[in-house]
């Protein structure tokens, strides 16, 4: 192994199990030395321990296998994308009536939830599958509805008022917040449990965390589903990368592309909803002048 190489799981796996044989054999020296009072060995013992987990402990979590990151952040905020899909115009729904891909939805987050319920460390083709499965119908219904507003919006016919345009474009908007977060979270580095087994090397997201001294960074820190969230508002917010930066070229386009859905809504819904208000009261007073008429 050359010396600019990070040592494999199998490394890691080698130090853990020698700390589990050096501590045994710690024990049984110890339990046949103390009573002649000899400590020597016991002492030499112990010191060989604490190089091999200083060893262990100066690879960060994130370039090791782990024990997998928990299931309930991803699973109480793609809940919260599935509800907020009820807020949505009826006209911006791709499916009619507008429960079933929301209901559809939520019976795919259950069966990912009962094969994982607490960890997210089970590897399986099935789950995979269905884990993008899931991903692709939320993006699916949302760039449904993105694209119903866009159209409405520039010829003019969205037939909602003011506050129910915010309302439904800001419901879009965090929808696609959300969409984006779980791509980028099953993508980089393989997804979830490829990073929980540390089966690919380099990472497609470059975080803060990985580039800053040991002494900021707390060892167990490993990107979760938390991280790709902030990642995903912080490009929609911003337009572009902040502290997270890409370095594969499918999260480059990734970003962007969120990017350009983010300013493509937010343009025209405000800007739509502003107009239809400056609008409102000429509105008024033309019909009561006709009336008047």
């Amino acid at each position: 192994m050359n010396g600019d190489e990070d040592p494999g799981p199998e490394v890691i796996e080698g130090i853990r199990s020698l700390h589990e044989r050096i501590d045994e054999l710690h024990r049984l020296v110890t339990q046949r030395l103390e009573p002649e009072g000899v400590h020597a060995a016991g002492e030499w013992v112990h010191t060989g321990v604490g190089t091999a987990m200083h060893a262990a402990r100066a690879i960060p979590a994130w370039q090791r296998r782990t024990q997998g990151e928990q299931r309930w952040p991803v699973t109480l905020t793609t809940g919260v994308a599935i509800a907020l899909q009820f807020a949505v115009p009826d006209r911006l729904v791709l499916v009619h009536p507008y429960w079933v891909l929301p209901a559809v939805q939520g019976v795919l987050l259950i069966a990912l939830v009962m094969a994982n319920p607490r960890r997210i460390d089970r590897e399986s083709k099935a789950l995979r599958l269905l884990a993008l499965t899931f991903a692709a119908l939320l993006s699916l219904a949302n760039g449904w509805s993105v694209a119903r507003l866009a159209i409405g919006i520039t010829e003019g016919n969205t037939g909602i008022t003011p506050a129910r345009l915010l309302l439904g474009g800001a419901m879009i908007w965090l929808t696609n917040v959300v969409v984006f977060a779980l791509w980028y979270w099953e993508f980089d580095r393989g997804g979830p449990v490829a990073r929980a087994l540390n089966v690919k090397r380099y990472p497609d997201f470059q975080f803060v965390q990985m580039v800053s001294p040991p002494d900021m960074v707390p060892p167990d820190w490993e990107p979760n589903f938390v991280d790709y969230l902030y990642l995903a508002l912080t490009n929609a917010a911003a337009f572009s990368p902040t502290d997270v930066m890409p370095l594969s070229r499918w999260a480059k386009v990734a970003m962007a592309a969120q990017s350009l859905v983010s300013i493509v809504t937010v343009a025209l819904v405000v800007s739509r909803a502003v107009n239809i208000l400056q609008l409102s009261p000429f509105l008024a007073v033309f019909v009561h002048t006709r009336r008047s008429a």
